[in-house]
């Protein structure tokens, strides 16, 4: 098998991974679905993104992102107090859903879950900001749909040492 027919082998496992740790963990802990959809609505005003570093075998990191009003309903959702602002609670509940993810997603890989650690999230809100990380061998994007909220993660890795 040449290394690009790996590298899409590899992709093709980790977004199923990804689709899979979603439905997981908005469905045990917001109980809501959260399917995949072809392309997520580009959000307009400020945005929350969740930032968790991957080390180990595999390096680099995965940033959960969507619009305030998406992070204000998980954050309602976990707490069970409305939120109408995104504050220090909504910025917790958003890092924690993506280390959630981050971690059911590595869970699925026996390597990943045994060889590679993840960071505690870094949350940033804002607009107009771009969170980049240098180019990776490995990177997608998935788009999700829970209740009328878009978000996507974006997964940016490498092999590690």
């Amino acid at each position: 098998m040449t290394a690009l027919a790996d590298a899409w082998n590899v992709i093709g496992e980790f977004e199923r991974n990804l689709d899979r740790a979603m439905e997981e963990v908005f469905g045990t802990m917001m109980g809501v679905s959260c399917p995949p959809e072809a392309d997520a609505a580009e959000a307009v005003g400020q945005t929350v993104s969740a930032v968790i570093g991957l080390c180990g075998v595999m390096t680099g990191t995965l940033v959960f992102h969507g619009p305030s009003a998406a992070a204000m309903n998980i954050g309602s959702r976990l707490t069970g107090v409305e939120a109408t602002q995104v504050d220090a609670t909504v910025r917790d509940a958003l890092g924690e859903v993506a280390n959630m993810v981050a971690g059911a997603w590595k869970g699925y890989d026996a390597d990943l879950a045994s060889h590679c650690l993840l960071t505690t999230p870094t949350v940033v809100v804002g607009e107009r900001y771009e969170v980049f990380s240098r180019k990776a061998a490995i990177r997608f994007d998935r788009a999700y749909r829970f209740d009328e909220y878009s978000c996507s993660v974006t997964v940016s890795c490498q092999r590690g040492g």
